[in-house]
């Protein structure tokens, strides 16, 4: 069965966001100082203050689901349209107080793909579990 394109797409987002994420909390640990704990705040929405800990943790969570949506892991899915909801939350206050015109069409961009990026997990395993289930067989032999 062919997996689903939009899937192995937000997977491999998760999987490159974690591995940037480990890559700072690895500069972090190795030089301490050499660049700012505030490179990881796109993706630790306000943890990153915690230290390079919890950035390699944040960063292991990424890449855990990655692996659960490579693999068509429900779990994954919810906790993958968690985390897109939650992105989205802090680019509402600066909808408001955008101007008008490139600003807020980017905003505007940035929430309706994370809003699309949301749905396609939830449509994709749906769809993949549906191949993977087969229908009972009818018993077409008539003996008689």
């Amino acid at each position: 069965m062919p997996r689903p394109i939009g899937l192995t797409v937000i997977s491999a987002l998760f999987a490159i966001a974690s591995l940037y994420l480990w890559t700072i909390a690895a500069i972090l640990l190795i030089a301490p100082g050499a660049i700012s704990l505030m490179s990881g705040k796109y993706f630790t929405y306000g943890l990153e203050i915690a230290g390079p800990y919890m950035i390699l943790l944040v960063g292991i969570c990424y890449a855990a689901i990655a692996w659960g949506l490579f693999r068509l892991h429900n779990w994954a899915r919810w906790l993958a349209m968690l985390i897109i909801a939650i992105s989205i939350v802090p680019l509402i206050p600066k909808v408001s107080m955008a101007e008008i015109g490139l600003p807020i069409f980017w905003l505007g961009l940035q929430i309706a793909l994370r809003v699309a990026g949301g749905m396609v997990p939830r449509s994709s395993t749906v769809s993949a579990r549906r191949l993977h289930t087969k229908a009972p067989r009818i018993n077409t032999d008539s003996h008689g």
